[in-house]
């Protein structure tokens, strides 16, 4: 073996001796070990789930707020197009917003993903007593359209990770 083979022996060897030590010094000195466990919560506060649903997994009650008949089932089948679970359809009282999102602490993360949705032109309405996944999507008077899919992921990218209501703890539920 030539010396050049063995000097390149013994660097390739320190590199990976190095990249070892940082990695144990990396995991021992973590201090988000315990993120997404609700560490240090003060009692009787909710755990808000902050984790970002697929679509597939988000429940939803459409609900229309406009005098316009038949709103609530359009959007509702697009939602179920679009992989939503899609519980219930009724009518409501009257608003003038784009959409109210109505949701527990369950349904941080949902609700969170929805309002990409609308654009982030929805209000939300968080409600702590609220004990189901599901959000209410009441469609208001200045609702027009769902978001494409790109406007969505861009929408999603503006509005960052979702966020914990005030008087609640965030839990992710990673898997």
């Amino acid at each position: 073996m030539s010396f050049a083979r063995v000097r390149a022996l013994v660097v390739v060897g320190l590199l990976a001796v190095l990249a070892l030590v940082f990695v144990v010094v990396a995991l021992v000195r973590d201090t988000q070990s315990n993120a997404g466990t609700a560490a240090g919560c003060p009692d009787g506060w909710p755990l808000a789930d902050v984790t970002l649903r697929e679509r597939k997994d988000v429940k939803i009650n459409v609900l229309n707020g406009t005098d316009q008949p038949g709103l609530a089932r359009h959007v509702a089948d697009e939602f179920s197009n679009r992989q939503f679970q899609v519980k219930k359809i009724a009518n409501e009282k009257q608003i003038d917003d784009i959409a109210v999102l109505r949701y527990g602490p369950k349904g941080v993360g949902s609700a969170h993903l929805l309002r990409a949705y609308f654009l982030n032109n929805a209000v939300t309405k968080y409600d702590p007593n609220r004990k189901d996944d599901s959000v209410d999507v009441v469609l208001g008077n200045g609702f027009q359209q769902l978001a494409t899919t790109t406007e969505v992921n861009q929408s999603l990218g503006d509005l960052g990770a979702a966020e914990a209501p005030p008087g609640t703890c965030p839990v992710t539920d990673d898997k």
